[in-house]
């Protein structure tokens, strides 16, 4: 931890302590906060905690926390009260603050928020004789109320089924005042719904609610810090990989109203469209309002621009005269402030190089900024937008690159509706388009069943009138999200987006009953496990479940590839088994197959049945008659896989797994195949028995296969040349590259190749004609990474199989780790899961070492990957620093690959830049 001399940081009347560098200090929120104010912008003063607070208090507790910040916050607190003109504390003259939360990565709703803190019944009243406007006063005093006890004196539902305590409140009253919409409550019914919640809070809890605003916003600042540590923030941080240590800020900064009449309001914008990435300014906002409600989804906003409310009028099927008593966009209720709230979202975005996901509330005619941060987007979004920055000219080529996180690719090449059976289907009702995909899934109403169901391998649609962050395991478990309320800025909204999940929200028809189950959609009613479809890209709900087709990439994604393929020096392949695999990995840019796993081709049709009676022959004759039948299969296949990657390099490797998968282990299949083998069930069952391995995964397979039945390599060695070689009569180039799997021994090597060679000539003897071709190995066995240097003596290439790689370092079994690896990650003995990130620490420093004694011995040594680490963007980065040749990766894997490969180039240019930049900086000083 670095000095903590000093814990607050402030901000406010266009000067600042802090400036958006200091995010790792301050939170995104506070470093933002600064900036703001350093640029000119209407930013309500404040101060900021740090971070590292955060961390002392998860450490050493609250009082020590307290006592190190309390009398920074008391001055902090003083220089606010001079720039708003009021007091914290005061009856007559009180000022009012909101307590955020705020890591250094976005974590939207993952933490607590607590507004209008400071006020009591004394303040109410001095308050309100100072606006004259009680209704505001006892609106945002109600607020307060059940915002401070949900947060800090944990008021909240015993069971999921259970309302929520105040709102069982707000509904009985309703119900005794007759009205429907909150606005609708008078000052008393306000002031009578303040002294319910403060007896159902003592009741609850044994305690009075707190009247002291000094001890009001030590709770307040200790329930943020709590909040770091609460479940859905955990969640959230594990699901994105945000490390626990970084902590969270605390913003404590001056209240400014929404809810001050119908000249204030509060909203969300956006400076480019989040969900398709089209350059057009856009958000929502409410009339007398406070920002939880726009993102909570509790009210239908409305449309910041004219253009934007009349898409959204005609989406739900508004006229125009309705639109406009209704739901006027603020460009039409507010033009000035429009204009001005427009021309900040184009100076933030220039200054930050980013889309911008702004805050804002607008107090009796004023603007005030509450937050701007870089928004979060679908993949989609995320590629436009950097394509249009960089044809702009706001970003460069590799600044462009940099902005698109590989993972979210795979959002682009998800599929979609097929258009036929999407054209007889039932629509069930329209909501907003939250974000873009096609979902089908059963029905489920709260969050720990869409995790139970998905888990038992059901595909779920997780309905709610509203989520909340609790809801975040369900929607994390869910094919898609819908919601009867909530804009495009609502919560569903914005972490559906940042997950890539389709989302359809604000669907205001849909009639939700949680204690019955059930969705009724206009005369349609629908109960938990129907099936329903969603259109992320429409807003459209559909009756059922919809047959789905491939997606189409567009031109920025081509356009996107093609850039990544100019920086990436790495070279990404595909593993593929079949022809039709290969063809889609080849149309998703890869550069040949890293791993062809010749016994995926054994487990169809007739070809199991030749191989089981290989396995079960009783000699050498007869594993030759079986292996015999085998050969033109192998051919065949492999000639439309060699065909499909024409001029590009595939890797085949020689049969891998244990022979005992091969054969049937029910009696039923057993007797089948015993009656085919004309032999007896007994005498079949003798033979199987004969092949049981203690442990299969370190037993007789691989390279010791194919040394002990050398007929084996022979027949796949021969069917890999003759489709070579037929291939070359039809002028079609290949470049057939045989794998030798789990070498452990430099002998090992040396007997496989010469059987491949020998093999091979003895081909191209009977053909007259030669190809070219390669002989290595993979390295997935501990000792060959040792002794890497004496194997390269006959291998021409290294290919890392870190599947196995990864088993036998850490001696885990990928079949059986699931019972501890959960438990491990939890509790922070594993950083990653090592099966889907490369342990660079242990496992990459055995390919390290492996690719320096490989080189030294053949300098020309190519150099792959081929387990499912290379499809993966840390792991690829760490592959390209060790100087990889390629990457091999799964077809839909192959452009998060391509991109991560060109990051990774990006990355250590710039880094090799800085350390010379530094030699050059010291050399001077010499």
């Amino acid at each position: 931890m670095t000095d903590l001399k000093k814990t607050v940081y402030t901000f406010g009347s266009k000067k600042a302590q802090g400036n958006a560098q200091m995010k790792d200090l301050l939170g995104g929120k506070g470093a933002n906060l600064c900036e703001m104010n350093l640029l000119g912008m209407p930013v309500p003063p404040g101060f900021t905690i740090s971070t590292e607070m955060c961390s002392l208090y998860s450490n050493s507790g609250r009082s020590v926390v307290l006592n190190r910040i309390k009398q920074e916050v008391k001055t902090a607190m003083i220089e606010m009260e001079g720039q708003m003109g009021c007091l914290f504390g005061s009856n007559s003259e009180p000022l009012l603050v909101s307590v955020r939360s705020g890591s250094r990565a976005s974590m939207p709703g993952m933490m607590d928020t607590i507004l209008n803190l400071g006020l009591n019944d004394e303040s109410a009243e001095g308050l309100t004789n100072k606006t004259g406007n009680p209704r505001f006063v006892w609106d945002s005093y109600r607020r307060f109320v059940q915002m401070y006890s949900e947060v800090v004196i944990g008021i909240k539902p015993l069971n999921k089924d259970d309302k929520n305590p105040f709102e069982e409140i707000i509904e009985e009253l309703k119900k005794v005042k007759n009205v429907k919409q909150d606005h609708e409550f008078t000052v008393e019914d306000l002031k009578e719904m303040v002294y319910l919640f403060k007896s159902m809070v003592k009741k609850n809890s044994g305690t009075d609610f707190p009247s002291d605003p000094w001890e009001q916003l030590w709770g307040a600042i200790t329930a943020v810090f709590d909040s770091w540590m609460n479940e859905r923030a955990v969640y959230y941080r594990q699901l994105n990989n945000i490390p626990e240590d970084w902590g969270t800020a605390v913003n404590v900064q001056a209240m400014v109203f929404g809810n001050m009449g119908k000249n204030s309001a509060t909203g969300v914008a956006f400076t480019r469209d989040a969900s398709t990435g089209t350059n057009i300014f856009n958000g929502e906002y409410l009339i007398n309002a406070q920002g939880e409600d726009v993102v909570a989804g509790i009210r239908t906003p409305q449309q910041i621009s004219l253009e934007g409310s009349r898409k959204w009028a005609d989406s739900v099927g508004i006229s125009e005269d309705e639109r406009l008593e209704k739901f006027p966009s603020l460009e039409e209720t507010m033009p000035e402030i429009f204009i001005e709230l427009q021309n900040i979202g184009v100076r933030l975005e220039n200054h930050y190089k980013d889309m911008q996901d702004i805050e804002f509330t607008i107090q009796e005619g004023q603007l005030w900024m509450l937050q701007t941060r870089n928004g979060k987007r679908t993949g989609s979004a995320m590629v436009k937008m950097a394509v249009d920055m960089y044809n702009g000219g706001l970003l460069t080529e590799k600044e462009a690159l940099l902005r698109v996180q590989p993972e979210r690719l795979d959002e682009l090449l998800h599929p979609v509706f097929e258009r036929n059976n999407l054209n007889k289907a039932i629509v069930l009702g329209q909501g907003l388009p939250a974000s873009p995909g096609a979902a089908s899934g059963q029905i489920v109403f709260f969050a720990e069943d869409a995790v139970k169901w998905a888990e038992e391998g059901k595909t779920v649609i997780f309905v709610r009138l509203e989520t909340s962050p609790e809801d975040l395991k369900g929607m994390v478990a869910a094919q898609g999200i819908l919601t009867a309320r909530g804009g495009m800025t609502s919560h569903a909204a914005v972490v559906a987006r940042g997950m890539g999940k389709c989302c359809v929200s604000g669907a205001e028809t849909l009639k939700i009953n949680y204690k019955t189950r059930s969705l009724k959609c206009g005369a349609i009613e629908l109960q938990e496990g129907d099936w329903i479809s969603l259109d992320g890209s429409t807003g459209k709900i559909y009756k059922g479940q919809i047959a789905t087709t491939a997606a189409t990439l567009s031109e920025d994604f081509d356009t996107l590839m093609n850039m990544a393929d100019n920086h990436a020096r790495m070279k990404v392949r595909t593993n593929a088994d079949t022809p039709k695999d290969a063809e889609a990995a080849r149309r998703f840019g890869a550069q040949g197959i890293g791993l062809c796993r010749t016994e995926h081709m054994f487990f169809e049709g007739d070809k199991i049945k030749a191989v089981r009676e290989m396995i079960l022959a009783e000699d050498k004759a007869g594993r030759d008659a079986a292996l015999a039948k085998l050969l033109p299969m192998q051919r065949q296949d492999l000639e439309g896989i060699l065909w499909a990657m024409e001029g590009l390099p595939v890797t085949i490797r020689l049969l891998d797994p244990p022979l005992h998968e091969f054969v049937p282990h029910e009696v039923a299949s057993q007797r089948e195949m015993a009656e085919e083998m004309d032999i007896s069930l007994a005498m079949l069952q003798d033979k199987i028995r004969t092949m049981h391995e203690s442990n299969p995964m370190l037993g007789h397979r691989g390279c010791r296969l194919g040394n002990t039945y050398p007929e084996i390599s022979e027949m796949q060695t021969r069917a890999i040349i003759e489709a070579a070689l037929n291939l070359k009569k039809a002028a079609i180039k290949t470049f057939p590259e045989i794998m030798i799997p789990l070498t452990g021994t430099p002998a090992e090597m040396e007997m496989q190749k010469k059987i491949v060679n020998q093999t091979a000539e003895q081909v191209f003897l009977e053909y007259g004609e030669r190809i070219d071709y390669k002989v290595g190995t993979m390295i997935e066995v501990p000792r060959a990474a040792l002794v890497a240097d004496k194997i390269a003596h006959c291998a021409e290439f290294f290919s890392f199989g870190t599947n196995d790689l990864t088993q036998m370092t850490f001696g885990y079994s990928r079949d059986d780790a699931g019972k501890f690896l959960p438990f491990y990650l939890e509790k922070g003995i594993l950083e990653h899961d090592p099966f889907q990130v490369l342990d660079q620490k242990g496992v990459g420093e055995l390919m390290k070492m492996a690719v320096a004694k490989g080189l030294s011995e053949r300098p020309d040594l190519k150099l792959g990957i081929c387990g499912e680490h290379g499809g993966d963007p840390s792991s690829i980065e760490f592959c390209h620093n060790i100087g990889m040749d390629y990457v091999s990766c799964s077809p839909f894997r192959v452009p998060i690959a391509r991109l991560a490969a060109a990051q990774a180039a990006i990355k250590d240019y710039e880094s090799n830049k800085l350390k010379s930049l530094k030699n050059l900086e010291m050399l001077s000083v010499l």
